[in-house]
């Protein structure tokens, strides 16, 4: 089974690459993915990112794996990208820790690591991301704002993300930097593999202990912690629901924003991710300096100074749908407004 999970699925990027007696002398940039759980993985960076790389570099082939979650798997995957030979690794990683032995022999063998939306572990090359602590600041002042006077001495459930993907800490350094000394956190939980059947269970044993009414907003870090939270909330009959938190602005989570389920979300653009990423990958198969893509610098495990580019993201309520996540085209009005939000939609000015 595993096996199989390792598995690296070729895309070509040039014009019949693939069917060329030469392709296997053609650039080739590995790309890892850490899980099928969070939707954007596969639905949005993983196409962007080829795109992006096939504008820069018509004859790259990207090698594709995910490791659904498992740090075994995506460290076999790693092994494998260097064994064959890659010129340069996006990597997005399970545990950052655990995938630092593998940096390390990647970089041994020449292969330049770009570190794409979490910060790993070992002598990385470069790294894209949005500032973590940020969306976690973000997340903090929309759930004050949204609990009102309870916002002072309230209670709170906080859904925290993976331990194990750097980018969780900073999102919930950011928000207990809001939330510490103005509401009560009554239950706080950290979420394995962003899993939102956790956050279920987890939810659902928060209302056991502190009561179905007693449950005044909740920090979800992100829109699959969110749903999962919000499905137990509503199986034990709470209403009205507390504001809910979240991230990534999925088309899920839109929707629940307009139906007045989840309170917010934080988008982050992944065409402007994806477009610094593959222009990283593709300066680092070219032997080219990165710093030319890159806005500044983060500091490795290890210390140094690596180029880096640090987006912003942007808070998201009801009001915010229209003018941020239409206008700027990550989905249209008809995709968000289903006929059975055809009058949710109307009231939040979505026609």
């Amino acid at each position: 089974m595993a096996a199989a999970s390792t598995t690296l699925a070729v895309a070509s990027c040039g014009t019949g690459a693939g069917d060329t007696s030469d392709a296997k002398d053609s650039p080739r940039i590995g790309l890892l993915l850490p899980d099928a759980t969070t939707a954007r993985w596969e639905a949005q960076d993983r196409p962007l990112l080829e795109k992006r790389i096939r504008e820069l570099c018509d004859d790259c082939r990207v090698e594709h794996a995910n490791a659904r979650g498992d740090v075994a798997i995506q460290q076999e995957q790693m092994e494998s990208l260097i064994t064959e030979g890659v010129d340069a690794i996006l990597l997005v990683p399970v545990d950052a820790r655990s995938l630092a032995a593998s940096v390390r022999k990647a970089h041994a063998a020449g292969v330049p690591v770009i570190s794409y939306d979490r910060l790993a572990e070992g002598p990385i090359s470069g790294y894209v991301s949005f500032d973590g602590e940020e969306v976690g600041r973000l997340q903090g002042r929309a759930l004050l704002k949204a609990m009102g006077d309870k916002a002072h001495g309230g209670r709170i459930v906080m859904m925290n993300g993976d331990p194990a993907d750097p980018n969780a800490v900073a999102f919930k350094r950011g928000a207990l930097s809001v939330l510490k000394g103005k509401v009560e956190i009554a239950k706080a939980y950290d979420t394995l593999q962003w899993r939102p059947e956790v956050a279920n269970m987890n939810m659902s044993g928060a209302l056991s202990a502190l009561g179905a009414g007693n449950i005044d907003g909740v920090y979800a870090a992100n829109d699959g912690l969110a749903a999962g939270s919000i499905t137990a909330l509503k199986a034990n009959k709470v209403h009205p629901l507390p504001p809910v938190t979240g991230q990534d602005a999925e088309l899920a989570a839109v929707r629940r924003i307009v139906a007045g389920d989840q309170y917010e979300t934080v988008y982050k653009p992944f065409g402007p991710e994806a477009a610094a990423g593959g222009a990283m990958a593709v300066a680092a198969v070219r032997g080219a300096p990165l710093d030319r893509v890159a806005t500044g610098t983060v500091r490795t495990s290890e210390g140094a100074a690596v180029p880096a580019v640090r987006l912003t993201p942007m808070s998201v309520t009801v009001a915010d749908i229209k003018h941020v996540l239409v206008e700027d085209g990550a989905y249209t009005v008809r995709q968000i407004c289903t006929p059975q939000l055809a009058a949710a939609c109307a009231r939040a000015g979505l026609t």
